[in-house]
């Protein structure tokens, strides 16, 4: 087990160091989690051969770290995997729903892998708004609510720029909601912060990496902001955890342009930064979050999961860590 401390965090949360477990849980691209109850959580990889999901079997200690991490195996069918980036357990349904960024589509699997049949309805702005590489990536249900949330990564086309250290635009998404019968009950407008990258890079990518939806009502989202230096070294992740409350007075009309409307008012929950350096590879791309148990004095377990790109290089690690949020 491998083990590196946090930078930063806000008041609100406590952030336990991020670890790895090579030895038990093989390399992916690990881009979203959900949890099954108990020590189970399903798990999706973007890289996947077939599509499906894994099973992890994780375990916390009584102040939520991570003690342990397990792959309990692979639950899938024949389709070819569809660049799986999001997963949420449904449990009225007793299934598990997995977004893919292949076709921005979601559909419902059974807890064996086999697709049902089911999906979300994609109202027409993001089926024909969506990219392939900015497309559908977070994905999360909450059994209090009744409710499942998705949102693209980046800004869907009609709705200006997909943020760039260069043009500096701020994202502006669209949060969509469906109750438990699969009917899509509203969408929200969401910003996110502005690039703090300056220089140029081989890679970038900014955006909201998953979603975690609360029994409040209240939605956490997860910002984040990947730079790739060109030689690698300096190369950073910058993640930022906000809390919002979505209301029925901010549901956008069907299809309705987001230009001169008023976004979502966030609070800042946590925030911390990665990096690779000439000693240090802490650099990790979370991609997964979800609600874990909740801790005997009442306070809410974050699980989070990190795309190491299948051990990029043999440098990237998939990092695990956990939040704990009041």
């Amino acid at each position: 087990m491998l083990a590196l401390p946090s930078f930063l965090s806000a008041q609100e949360a406590v952030l336990h160091e991020q670890v790895s477990f090579p030895d038990a849980i093989p390399a992916g691209g690990y881009s979203g989690i959900t949890w099954l109850g108990d020590d189970r959580y399903a798990v999706v990889s973007d890289i996947s051969e077939h599509d499906g999901f894994f099973v992890f079997s994780i375990q916390l200690d009584s102040l939520g770290r991570i003690a342990s991490v397990a792959n309990r195996g692979f639950r899938g069918n024949d389709d070819r995997g569809h660049d799986n980036e999001g997963v949420a357990w449904c449990q009225p349904r007793n299934s598990v729903f997995v977004s893919g960024e292949t076709d921005n589509q979601v559909r419902e699997l059974s807890l064996d892998g086999i697709p049902t049949g089911k999906s979300l309805p994609m109202p027409k702005v993001v089926a024909q708004g969506a990219s392939r590489k900015y497309g559908l990536e977070a994905l999360t249900y909450n059994a209090q609510t009744h409710r499942f949330w998705t949102v693209s990564e980046s800004t869907l086309r009609g709705d200006g720029e997909q943020a760039t250290p260069e043009n500096g635009a701020k994202n502006k998404l669209r949060l969509i909601t469906f109750d438990d019968s699969l009917t899509l009950k509203g969408q929200y407008f969401y910003e996110m912060d502005a690039p703090e990258a300056e220089l140029a890079s081989s890679q970038y990518a900014m955006g909201v990496s998953a979603l975690s939806a609360l029994d409040n009502g209240q939605l956490l989202v997860l910002e984040r902001e990947f730079f790739v230096a060109p030689s690698k070294i300096g190369s950073t992740v910058q993640c930022r955890i906000y809390r919002v409350t979505p209301t029925a007075g901010d549901i956008l009309p069907a299809s309705a342009s987001l230009q001169g409307r008023k976004p979502l008012e966030k609070q800042l929950v946590a925030e911390w930064d990665s990096a690779i350096g000439l000693l240090c590879f802490s650099l990790a791309n979370y991609e997964g979050m979800c609600l874990g148990p909740k801790l005997q004095d009442g306070r809410q377990v974050l699980v989070l999961i990190s795309d190491s790109q299948n051990q990029y290089a043999g440098v990237l690690s998939d990092w695990f860590r956990t939040i704990v949020i009041e």
